[in-house]
């Protein structure tokens, strides 16, 4: 087996940015800043911008389209589909 052939696999810390949520797990991801967790040991530091404390799915935010009606706006907009006039 190659030597060196696997990224290294460590504690990472992962911060959500749009709100004040971190999380620590193990991650191949590395970074250069680092930042000290709760147990008192630093860990390297990964910004993310979407986690499930952020996410409208999780948090229950989500927005719902209303899709009833879409289609008697489009009629009553463009005009109902007319009959083709009968040729004699």
């Amino acid at each position: 087996m190659k030597a060196d052939a696997h990224p290294k696999y460590n504690d990472v810390v992962f911060q959500d940015v749009t709100s004040d949520f971190s999380f620590l797990t193990r991650s191949t991801l590395g970074s250069k800043e680092t930042i000290k967790w709760e147990d008192g040991k630093e860990y390297p530091l990964v910004k993310i911008e979407v986690s499930s404390a952020s996410h409208p799915f999780y948090t229950g935010k989500q927005k719902l389209m209303d899709t009833s009606g879409r289609v008697d706006k489009f009629r009553k907009r463009y005009g109902a589909a007319k009959p083709a006039a009968a040729a004699e």
